[in-house]
């Protein structure tokens, strides 16, 4: 697994999964300007639902073993972990 790749909150969530094999982190995945056919068809191989060509961010529910697949790319440039927002009181 490429560390470099991974923002902080994606690497400490990672320590926190306990099947390395079950797609359970909401994942932002950053990818060079125009990803080839062959990214585009590794990352609907994923299950990336929303994998089109002429995108640079994809969203994908991931595994661990996922993300480290990802995190190789060379085509991939970071992955970011989707933090759930709350609404503020007013």
């Amino acid at each position: 697994m490429n560390y470099h790749k991974l923002d902080a909150a994606l690497a400490m969530a990672l320590n926190d999964v306990y099947s390395l094999a079950e797609s359970s982190l909401v994942v932002f995945i950053h990818t060079e300007p125009i990803p080839d056919a062959a990214a585009v068809a590794f990352l609907e191989s994923l299950g990336v639902s929303n994998a089109r060509s002429g995108q640079d961010v994809f969203t994908g529910t991931l595994s661990v073993n996922d993300i480290s697949k990802l995190s190789e790319q060379s085509w991939v440039q970071y992955l970011k972990l989707s933090q759930k927002l709350r609404l503020l009181d007013n």
